[in-house]
């Protein structure tokens, strides 16, 4: 039997790749091995939305390669569709592929395993085993969806991503990612459910869906359906006990999508709304289609909607002429908002995007303040929001046992807990918040199921 590692990089939706990638493994007599060195082939599923992630690639690519030069690895996902040449010419990389023909990656790895005979080293690159394999992906129309494979334990794992949305159509002028995973496409709507159904079927309670442009879900289906459209599927044809949405787009948090995700005791009181900026004028040269206005509404609507739900944004700081009175705004604006956790990035540049070639590229150390300085104020607002739940009480899902006296898990409006005692995880609980410790909060339970 040949012995696989998947390793995944980035975001849920290529999380989620990993796991189908897996589950396609699996189901071809394969063995997941526990380490990378212990494997005969190894894939790393790569994200490409920064410089850094490349970077963490190539390290971890000389790594597996200095540690065990006998293993295969093979890299896909988007930093192979992106830059195949410079990864093939890595030591230790035996095949590239694309996102283009990432749903082929069993078919590649198969041959490469010592249970159907190694393809000698030597014939890598040739006509008959080409490095680099990769093709048009906006012509691409497959989309991997496995949040569970053979294996995997409810008892040990909780909270799998289903990814339901794979591409994007925006053109964000600072983004690759359309150009590595092609056009918006979605999930049908009966495998949407049968997916569901069956995480349900093997014990888990909480599900994650994801998607690049998650809020676009549908519009690619005949008929065009809405993502809050398919939620109601779902809780009308499943028994999944929590739903949570990953992240949505401003202009796709419809009036509809608040109304359901605020009723639905079934839909986890958690919005992730990517912001970017605060500035009209940046987000206009960034190619995003709404207005600060336009934001503050959507946010105001989510707060006054529920009332305790976590908020939080992606935000982007140094995008190229991006003066001090841009990010003045944008720091100003996240004072105002009710949000209570930030994702702060620094503009990195993208070889073939078209800020790449704008003026006024912002100084690194100007950018690195203006990244402390939001982080700060999101630590600031993720404690007051944290503070408000002391003494009051908390809907929870276990994850993983903590020093064997305390148990950590993640509350329906996505705060992290130590619960005092010793539970399984995946188990749901009803939390008495009692202090802090670090960026959790500590509490006893008062019911579990």
């Amino acid at each position: 039997m040949g012995t696989y590692f998947v390793q995944s990089f980035g975001c849920r939706a290529t999380q989620a790749d990993g796991a189908a990638i897996e589950r396609q493994l699996l189901d071809r007599g394969l063995a997941r091995a526990g380490t990378a060195g212990e494997a005969e082939v190894v894939v790393l599923n790569t994200c490409t939305v920064t410089a850094s992630a490349d970077q963490d690639v190539r390290s971890t690519i000389r790594r597996i390669y200095r540690e065990n030069p006998s293993t295969r690895i093979l890299v896909t996902g988007c930093y192979a569709q992106r830059a195949p040449e410079e990864i093939a010419s890595l030591p230790g990389v035996s095949l590239v592929v694309g996102n283009s023909h990432k749903h082929e990656i069993a078919d590649r790895v198969v041959p490469l395993t010592t249970a159907h005979g190694f393809v000698p080293l030597a014939e890598i690159g040739s006509a008959a085993a080409p490095s680099v394999i990769i093709g048009d992906i906006f012509a691409h129309t497959e989309l991997l969806a496995a949040p569970v494979f053979d294996g995997e334990d409810p008892a040990e794992k909780t909270r799998p991503n289903l990814k339901v949305q794979d591409g994007c159509n925006n053109r964000c002028s600072f983004c690759i990612i359309p150009f590595v995973r092609g056009r918006s496409r979605s999930l049908q709507l009966e495998h949407v459910i049968r997916e569901t159904g069956a995480l349900v079927a093997r014990g888990y309670r909480e599900i994650v869906l994801s998607g690049i442009n998650l809020g676009r879900w549908g519009r690619d289906l005949t008929p065009q359906m809405s993502f809050a459209t398919m939620l109601r599927a779902i809780l009308e044809n499943t028994t999944i006990e929590k739903l949570r949405i990953s992240s949505v787009e401003p202009m796709d948090w419809s009036n509809e999508l608040i109304e359901l995700a605020a009723t639905s005791p079934r839909v986890a009181k958690h919005a992730h709304v990517p912001l970017q900026s605060g500035s009209d004028r940046v987000l206009r040269a960034m190619h995003r289609k709404y207005r600060p206005w336009h934001y503050a509404d959507r946010i105001e609507r989510i707060r006054a909607a529920m009332p305790d739900a976590a908020i939080g944004a992606d935000v982007m700081v140094g995008f190229p002429g991006e003066a001090d009175d841009d990010f003045e705004q944008t720091r100003a604006l996240i004072e105002r908002l009710p949000f209570t956790y930030l994702h702060v990035f620094t503009y990195s540049s993208r070889s073939g995007t078209p800020s790449a070639a704008m003026p006024g590229q912002v100084p690194v150390q100007v950018a690195r303040e203006r990244n402390r300085i939001l982080r700060d104020l999101a630590a600031r607002k993720k404690r007051a929001f944290m503070g408000s739940f002391i003494g009051r009480d908390l809907d929870a899902i276990t994850l993983t046992h903590f020093n064997g006296a305390r148990t950590e898990a993640l509350s329906d409006n996505y705060l992290k807990l130590f619960v005092t005692g010793s539970c399984l995880p995946n188990q749901t609980v009803r939390v008495r918040v009692q202090s802090f410790d670090g960026d959790a909060l500590v509490g006893a339970p008062s019911s579990l199921d």
